[in-house]
């Protein structure tokens, strides 16, 4: 006789999650993303270089080697019978040292670029003080050295040297050793009253 075999029991199968559960979901989501906009950025405003202050006239000291141009023969600071640089550049008289003038670092910068300029050459010329003679006027000078009319001492040109350590050292170029060839035949081609004319102050 045959077993009689047990009908097999079949396994439920797995339901599928409803379908509502899944597209509730997805609308969740979308409602966070929304939520979650990217802020758009501010345009970064781009600022302007700054503009570069314009020097001032002068303010590299040209305005000073044309002042001694003009002049022909100025003072640095002593006061004389000739212009005054100290004194034009504070733009009124100096009482004391010009050092503790409000412009005494302008003084010094005007004073430093007539000194490096090469158609101005320095004298202790005036009553031994600091004389600043441009080029112009140095024919006539060496008309009145060489006629004994103004001392060699005089004509004794002092030319600052900055020294490697920072310092700086007067160096003296005796008269007339300073006179180059073209200066010393345009002296030779004026006579004393002319030279006198150029410079009125000059003590016969």
């Amino acid at each position: 006789m045959k077993k009689k075999t047990k009908p097999k029991r079949s396994t439920p199968k797995a339901t599928k999650k409803p379908a509502k559960r899944a597209s509730s979901a997805k609308k969740a989501a979308k409602a966070v993303a929304k939520k979650r906009k990217p802020v758009a950025k501010k345009p970064v405003k781009k600022t302007a270089a700054p503009r570069k202050k314009k020097k001032a006239a002068g303010g590299d000291g040209t305005q000073w080697v044309k002042f001694v141009e003009k002049h022909g023969v100025v003072l640095a600071s002593a006061k004389g019978p000739v212009p005054s640089v100290a004194e034009a550049v504070a733009g009124e008289p100096i009482v004391g040292s010009w050092w503790a003038h409000p412009k005494g670092n302008e003084i010094f910068s005007a004073l430093s670029a007539i000194d490096d300029s090469r158609d101005i050459r320095c004298f202790k010329l005036i009553d031994g003080k600091v004389t600043f003679v441009h080029r112009k006027a140095w024919p006539a000078l060496i008309r009145l050295g060489r006629d004994g009319v103004i001392a060699p001492e005089q004509l004794a040109s002092v030319q600052q040297e900055h020294m490697p350590s920072g310092e700086h050292r007067n160096v003296v170029v005796p008269f007339p050793d300073w006179v180059d060839e073209e200066t010393g035949g345009a002296a030779d081609g004026l006579s004393t009253e002319q030279a006198r004319g150029q410079l009125a102050w000059a003590e016969g």
